[in-house]
């Protein structure tokens, strides 16, 4: 306990740098992933994604982050093994906020799409396993994580199929499809409504008390579609068809769905903000709590205010100096997005990560989001697609996890090395 009572205030204060740090990872790539399709469709521009990613992502941080978080990150550790040495614990979760916020920076960097969720468990896995032991690692948790690799891809990829090729047949290949849009886009608003009420519902407001059943998630994100329904009903019926736009058969129709993006960017920058500020300032929390406690390593930590500042803060700084790299790739490398295609992405991926929330598989809003785009460039035909950008996508994907894995180990034994020699 002499390391915590010697050091404690020094580990504190760097724990909370790389807080920082890697909320500014989460801010300049899970951040524009959210965004990556309304900027690409071009229904909203990346000022105004900045502004609402500021609003919503700092509110959902702040609002409904969590009072409580869980310090072993998805029951990935064993507490029990933890108990008489607290300190490992403290080097551990500051060696894996440190490394991945590293791995963040170099695939923002690059422009690549990673998952934060996974950034942080590999992080932790990988001081676990080699620092403490292979046995304090929930294995079958890991499996689980693999898995979610194929499944929400997979499952974005073929509902964003499905929706796309629904607006085709309803709208894009009528006679009249500025006319249609205006019939049936009310329709998708109040899915939209529905699914991303349900998104914040399932992963969002858990921490705040409101622990709705799914029986009450279900009837309060109907009430809210129907009343998204109605306020957009009322917005398109200010759209009058523009002259100037008839160049473009669809130039008047994709104006009706650039609405429907507005509101999904909100909606799911508020959802993102309260259920992944938790990668960035859950170990830090871990951290705070031991200190706090003297030495005693609790498996739920009280949230404090500041902390939730310090992770929204951190989250606006990454998606203002970074975040355009991995716009620029979820939003127009993978292949060209318009409003219509755009919508179907978002509400492919928010239909995959209620269904994922309600069985229990553990998913990354990130593969969702990737695969649901995927699957809106196959509805267009393989040739819609830039295979190399994808491929480049997955083999981040793959290296995730050890790579964050190796960097904490390393950077666990550098703290270990300088604080208890």
């Amino acid at each position: 306990m002499s390391i915590i009572a010697d050091y404690g205030q020094i580990l504190v204060i760097l724990t909370c740098v790389f807080g920082f740090f890697m909320a500014w990872g989460v801010g300049a790539n899970d951040v524009a992933n959210a965004m990556g399709t309304s900027v690409g469709s071009k229904a909203i521009t990346i000022r105004q994604a900045i502004a609402i990613a500021m609003i919503f992502e700092f509110a959902g941080a702040y609002l409904a982050g969590g009072e409580v978080t869980s310090t072993i990150r998805k029951g990935i550790i064993d507490s029990a093994a933890l108990m008489d040495r607290p300190e490992l614990l403290i080097f551990g979760m500051m060696a894996s906020l440190l490394a991945a916020a590293i791995w963040l920076l170099i695939a923002s960097l690059n422009g690549w799409p990673v998952s934060t969720t996974h950034s942080i468990v590999g992080s932790i896995i990988g001081f676990t396993a080699v620092g403490i032991s292979v046995d304090a690692v929930h294995w079958d948790k890991v499996g689980e994580i693999v898995a979610s690799w194929v499944v929400s891809p997979l499952l974005a990829g073929t509902i964003a199929f499905f929706v796309f090729n629904s607006a085709q047949r309803l709208i894009l290949d009528t006679d009249d499809p500025f006319a249609n849009a205006k019939k049936y886009v009310p329709i998708y608003m109040f899915f939209v409504g529905f699914l991303i009420s349900m998104v914040t519902f399932v992963k969002g407001l858990k921490h705040v008390g409101l622990d709705l059943g799914g029986g009450e998630s279900v009837v309060y994100a109907i009430v809210i579609g129907v009343i998204v329904t109605i306020v957009g009903k009322f917005l398109l019926s200010k759209i009058q068809v523009d002259p100037t736009a008839e160049q473009s058969r669809y130039a008047n129709t994709e104006r009706v769905f650039a609405v429907l993006m507005v509101f999904t960017a909100c909606s799911m920058a508020f959802a993102h903000g309260s259920n992944d500020v938790a990668n960035a300032i859950g170990p830090l929390a871990a951290v705070v709590g031991i200190i706090s406690s003297g030495g005693e390593v609790l498996q739920k930590s009280a949230m404090p205010p500041w902390i939730l500042l310090l992770g929204g803060g951190g989250i606006v700084a990454g998606l203002v100096m970074l975040g355009y790299r991995v716009i620029a790739t979820i939003g127009t490398k993978i292949t060209q997005l318009t409003p219509t295609r755009g919508f179907a992405a978002e509400l492919a991926a928010a239909s995959t990560v209620v269904l994922a929330s309600a069985t229990g598989i553990p998913v990354s809003t990130t593969h969702t989001l990737v695969g649901a785009v995927l699957g809106v460039g196959m509805a267009r035909g393989i040739s819609a697609i830039n295979l190399r950008v994808v491929g480049g996508i997955f083999l981040s994907w793959i290296v995730t996890l050890p790579a964050g894995a190796v960097l904490a180990i390393m950077l666990f034994f550098m703290f270990k090395g300088v604080f208890l020699t």
